[in-house]
């Protein structure tokens, strides 16, 4: 635990803000007390402690990450949504090999996409939504071996990368971005694992790849608000755990077929 209280000490001098004074607490080497710090034992040796997850969300924290945090090795989890962190992440936390759960969003973190997320073995929840963030968003987040992937509501643009598909996630969310180029066909390839899928508000264009009708466990399928054209594909027929689908705002042109309206699960439309 010695490592943690340097890496928690460094993060509260580069706290500014703290209305809640949650770091009020954070004195004395007992780590495990500090508030929104947890501990448990190690998974390399049972007999010791360590910090297994921190989580401060809606804390109102003001301030950034520092680089120590990548001392704490044995992380689990690390929620801080609902702050206000600046910066980016640090390259550090490329250490936290055991870190399965990243929720960063909802604060002003910025830069590109941060890539040291590609390099977290276990992770498989990836939270950055409600940032600034921009530009592209990496091939290889694809291939990560993600449930739940959220980039929504940041100024990602250019097209989806073609192995979008590749993904094994349940849930994915890039809506509110500025997102180009058509939807990729290999989204077919989802159809194990994804229930929900929301492209809503970018500048997706061309037409729904027919590859949707593949994803017969899709419960939410969005792609309102963006410049899709033609009609909607048959393969719709077979989405038959469609709940809630939109597609308005965009282009399309054609009749809705029954297709779509005899989907037997259909709600919202």
């Amino acid at each position: 635990l010695a490592r943690a209280f340097v890496a928690l000490q460094a993060w509260k001098r580069m706290i500014f803000r703290d209305p809640l004074n949650i770091t009020g607490s954070w004195v004395g080497s007992e780590v495990c007390n500090y508030r929104g710090v947890f501990c448990g034992p190690s998974l390399h040796d049972p007999t010791l402690r360590v910090v297994s997850g921190i989580d401060l969300n809606h804390a109102n924290l003001g301030g950034q990450l520092p680089s120590e945090l990548g001392l704490l090795t044995e992380l689990g989890i690390f929620h801080v949504n609902s702050n206000e962190f600046t910066g980016g992440l640090p390259e550090s936390l490329k250490n936290l090999v055991l870190l399965g759960e990243l929720d960063v969003s909802n604060n002003k973190l910025s830069g590109v996409f941060p890539a040291v997320t590609l390099q977290l073995p276990s992770l498989i929840y990836l939270d950055i939504r409600f940032n600034r963030f921009y530009g592209s968003i990496p091939a290889e987040i694809f291939d990560k071996k993600l449930d739940a992937l959220f980039v929504n509501n940041n100024n990602f643009g250019n097209p989806i990368p073609a192995n979008f598909g590749n993904s094994p996630v349940s849930v994915v969310v890039l809506a509110n971005n500025q997102f180009t180029g058509n939807i990729p066909n290999s989204l077919g390839s989802m159809s194990r694992t994804l229930n929900e899928i929301v492209f809503l508000n970018n500048s997706l264009a061309g037409a729904l790849p027919s590859e949707i009708g593949l994803l017969n466990q899709v419960s939410v399928f969005d792609v309102g608000f963006n410049k899709l054209s033609s009609g909607l594909p048959d393969s719709i027929a077979n989405m038959v755990e469609l709940v809630e689908f939109n597609v308005g705002n965009n282009f399309l042109s054609g009749i809705l077929t029954d297709n779509v309206c005899n989907l037997p699960k259909i709600r919202n439309l």
